[in-house]
């Protein structure tokens, strides 16, 4: 084998393509990825799902030394936010994981090409791509571009006044006003944490709840959580028009109320993100993305050209880390002849904010437009012992399951560290466990997954503390 051709080539070093190239490699192909970054690991790492959550853990400790403490029995007097530490320490954590890829990628043996990959053809049975002045050939090539922010064509970025997530993860200075325009994941972490740090944050939202594709009980709880800690929240509301003024930025937003004008400082758009394939030179191998701008793939992530594969954000299903992850190691194994498959039913959501938002499984609303029967659980957790003691007890826990055999079909949770119990309800959903297998499993006292138990109980009326 020459020395630039491999049994398989991936374009992309996210949480997708770093985590198939090694699976890849530990099944004993030969493997290099392609990455246009200077650092590995994607948006993800770089400016996603790690800085975001670097700042959202910072800004939360921030908020309790200044509101929640006093509930304790302590207080903090003078306390001061020095930003340029609070960023430090998350650019620190960035460069400490985007390194460990890349001790990953030695450990492995795969190769890593910086620069632009363009897709050029095929030699024979070999796949070939360019980099900068050098060529390429694969057997199997791998595309996990991954995605960028979508901009509104009235609201372009400029990097100063209307910034996208990544320019919200570096701000040198906390913005006095800060407008955010869309009520999903992103809009809402970013949301929060510059309102702990003491901006004036409105979210606007043309639909009617928070986190649309969530339940919308957990929409409305989590929209009543943030108007008390301070965000101003505008549901079925678009935002027209940004104007720059001798006051200042106006910003004019309509409803059904009619209209209104604001003045704010920065615009954060997070309306969205759409399927990064411009530049790879799809069109040279005849590849086109379909109407929602991702590309097709069969069971085996496979194109409509043979020998070409895509996972992650360039396909159909949730731009989410851990799915492009999950995918990576399935196309990897079926590469090797395995059998494998990704439960797509059992991908859990989160939303970091305060409480936390996590679901995984079907939701009340799919549930009833397909007319499929089921009983509902709830288990608030202010009766939970433990979640009273950690001065967090917003939200709740929501089981849905089958009315004859209690079948789980999916588990909403809206409170403190969703993000964690999740994992439990993603197991049970995976095995296609019951709410009786969940009754007969004793859970440790006290602790915040007595709630999913409790949950379970109350979809027959069994409920021991509800």
């Amino acid at each position: 084998m020459s020395e630039n051709n491999y049994d398989l080539i991936v374009i992309g070093a996210g949480p997708g393509g770093y985590v198939a190239a090694i699976r890849a490699a530990q099944l004993g192909f030969s493997v290099a990825v392609v990455e246009k970054r200077e650092t590995l690991g994607g948006v993800c790492l770089n400016e996603g799902c790690i800085p975001s959550k670097a700042l959202l853990e910072s800004s939360e400790q921030f908020a309790k030394i200044n509101h929640d403490l006093a509930e304790h029995g302590i207080e903090v007097l003078n306390a001061t936010l020095k930003l340029d530490k609070m960023m430090a320490r998350k650019d620190g954590i960035v460069k400490k994981l985007t390194g460990g890829v890349s001790g990953l990628m030695k450990k492995n043996k795969i190769e890593v090409i910086s620069g632009i990959a363009t897709l050029t053809g095929k030699d024979g049975e070999l796949q070939k791509i360019s980099v900068g002045d050098q060529e390429y050939s694969c057997k199997n090539l791998l595309l996990a571009t991954g995605s960028e922010a979508i901009e509104l064509p009235h609201l372009k970025f400029d990097g100063e006044t209307i910034i996208s997530a990544r320019e919200a993860l570096s701000l040198s200075e906390v913005p006095e006003r800060l407008l955010v325009v869309g009520g999903g994941v992103i809009g809402l972490e970013m949301g929060s944490v510059w309102s702990r740090l003491g901006a004036q944050v409105t979210v606007v939202e043309m639909l009617d709840q928070l986190i649309p594709l969530s339940d919308p009980q957990l929409g409305q709880m989590l929209q009543r959580s943030l108007k008390k800690q301070g965000l101003s929240i505008h549901l079925k509301t678009k935002l027209e028009k940004v104007e720059k003024t001798a006051d200042g930025v106006v910003a004019t937003l309509t409803s059904k109320k009619g209209e209104e004008q604001i003045t704010i400082d920065k615009v954060l758009v997070a309306t969205g993100r759409r399927a990064q394939t411009e530049g790879l030179g799809l069109e040279t191998v005849g590849l086109e993305p379909n109407k929602q701008g991702q590309l097709d793939v069969d069971e085996n992530y496979q194109t409509s050209v043979p020998g070409i594969y895509a996972i992650g954000d360039l396909i159909a299903g949730p731009m989410l880390a851990h799915k492009a992850s999950e995918e990576g190691v399935v196309f990897a194994e079926r590469l090797a002849g395995q059998k494998s498959a990704v439960n797509y039913n059992a991908i859990p959501s989160v939303t970091y904010t305060h409480p936390e938002v996590a679901s995984v499984g079907r939701s009340e609303e799919g549930l009833k437009q397909d007319n499929i029967d089921y009983n509902a659980g709830k288990f608030f957790f202010a009766a939970s012992g433990r979640a009273l003691a950690s001065g967090s007890s917003d939200g709740f826990v929501k089981v849905l399951a089958t009315p004859d055999s209690g079948r789980i079909l999916g588990i909403h949770i809206i409170g403190p560290h969703a993000s964690e119990l999740i994992a439990e309800a993603t197991t049970l959903v995976n095995f296609n466990a019951s709410i009786h297998d969940v009754a007969v499993t004793c859970h440790a006292h006290p602790t915040l997954a007595e709630a999913i138990k409790e949950a379970a109980l109350a979809v027959n009326g069994e409920a021991i503390h509800a």
